[in-house]
């Protein structure tokens, strides 16, 4: 019988399986689910000149854009849920020309994306056609539809170097456990040449089976348990997003020197990931978790 050998690593070692200069998918979405742990990590590891994909993200991009980490962003949208507003530091260093901005549309990055996992050179798309997006990938092309004639966008497929993605549940060998949306990370997954995954609490393969396997072990590469390593954002049904602490970077983010501040204090600070967590109120962590008790329990979180 075949058994898949066990995948667990340590954080360190598997924030660096991302390279300077490598495209880094980065999984979740908005304040949902964002692999926040690797992210902190890339930058106590001095990750540069980084390719970040995904479909609409926020604090993940903010901090590494922040940390001097990216060269090229390919997203949708860069900002805060809820009226936290648009990303500072992503958004002052566009503005400045110091970061690359190929801005696309959720269902551009889908499409390359499936177009990767079968193997093909191009898919078509209809609906970038006539927008700026196309000045902003010259990769992209344009066919005549053999049928109708009418003409559409060819897009290439896309392959990142490393997907990272936090999951609820894990088990040893790599299977993932996540809660809807998914947003792309199951084709993240199958499109990357590797996974790098975090998971909130690691589980016995019969429990990841019997609650649904969303990524299968054999499209992982390693996998870390780190509780709440999705925190400030959230990760359901485990937590909800801290707004507290979004709203303080968002705050801190504001200024580039502050942005510095904010990392000094939460991210390069001697310790790594164990010393974050520490740092956290844990009241205020008892609280995220407690966010389903109650309507009430859960409004009180986001004022």
């Amino acid at each position: 019988m075949f058994v898949d050998h066990d995948k667990v690593g340590d954080l360190p070692s598997a924030a660096a399986r991302v390279s300077d200069g490598d495209m880094v998918a980065l999984g979740g979405g908005l304040s949902a689910r964002l692999p926040m742990a690797l992210v902190r990590e890339l930058v106590r590891l001095g990750r540069q000149d980084l390719h970040l994909v995904g479909s609409a993200h926020g604090m993940d991009v903010d901090l590494l854009v922040a940390a001097g980490a990216v060269a090229v962003c390919e997203e949708s949208y860069v900002g805060f849920e809820q009226d936290l507003g648009l990303a500072p530091s992503y958004r002052r260093a566009a503005e400045a020309g110091q970061l690359e901005i190929r801005e696309t549309c959720c269902v551009t990055i889908l499409t390359q994306l499936r177009a990767a996992q079968m193997g093909l050179p191009f898919l078509p798309v209809r609906g970038v056609k006539g927008t700026d997006i196309r000045r902003m990938h010259p990769d992209y092309a344009e066919i005549v539809c053999p049928f109708t004639g009418e003409t559409l966008v060819a897009v290439p497929p896309l392959e990142p170097d490393v997907a990272l993605i936090h999951a609820p549940m894990g088990d040893r060998v790599g299977n993932l456990h996540l809660e809807q949306p998914y947003v792309l990370d199951e084709h993240f997954a199958r499109a990357a040449r590797q996974v790098v995954a975090t998971v909130d609490r690691l589980a016995t393969t019969e429990e990841v089976v019997a609650t649904g396997v969303t990524i299968p072990g054999h499209r992982v590469s390693v996998v870390v348990e780190v509780p709440f390593g999705a925190h400030p954002t959230s990760c359901y049904p485990g937590y909800a997003y801290d707004r507290q602490h979004l709203a303080a970077y968002v705050a801190a983010a504001g200024q580039a020197q502050t942005a510095q501040d904010y990392l000094a204090e939460w991210v390069t600070r001697p310790g790594g990931e164990d010393a974050y967590r520490a740092a956290l109120d844990q009241d205020r962590l008892d609280r995220l978790m407690s966010w389903s008790d109650t309507i009430e329990e859960w409004k009180e979180l986001f004022v």
